[in-house]
């Protein structure tokens, strides 16, 4: 699958579940034996490489934020600020 394919479904899920978990995509990409989105973080996890959280960006760059405390995509909120980090 190359980055626009899983980007896609990530999208699909996202819209499905109304939230996106990283884990739940780097899971996916193991189980389809597709590990060349993912990469290493300095604490020694899988997470998502750039080209790949490129091609999901273009999918909703104004629409989705990312909740870093939990690792997960959510649609955007009126309450949300400007950007694509959800605050608070």
């Amino acid at each position: 699958m190359d980055a626009k394919h899983v980007a896609a479904w990530m999208q699909q899920e996202l819209v499905k579940q109304n939230c996106l978990y990283q884990d739940d995509v780097v899971d996916f990409l193991v189980k389809a034996k597709d590990e060349t989105h993912l990469r290493e973080n300095a604490d020694g996890n899988l997470v998502l490489g750039t080209k790949l959280l490129n091609s999901f960006k273009k999918l909703n760059e104004h629409d989705v934020v990312w909740v870093r405390s939990e690792f997960y995509w959510r649609p955007r909120v009126a309450e949300d600020e400007e950007g694509r980090l959800a605050r608070g």
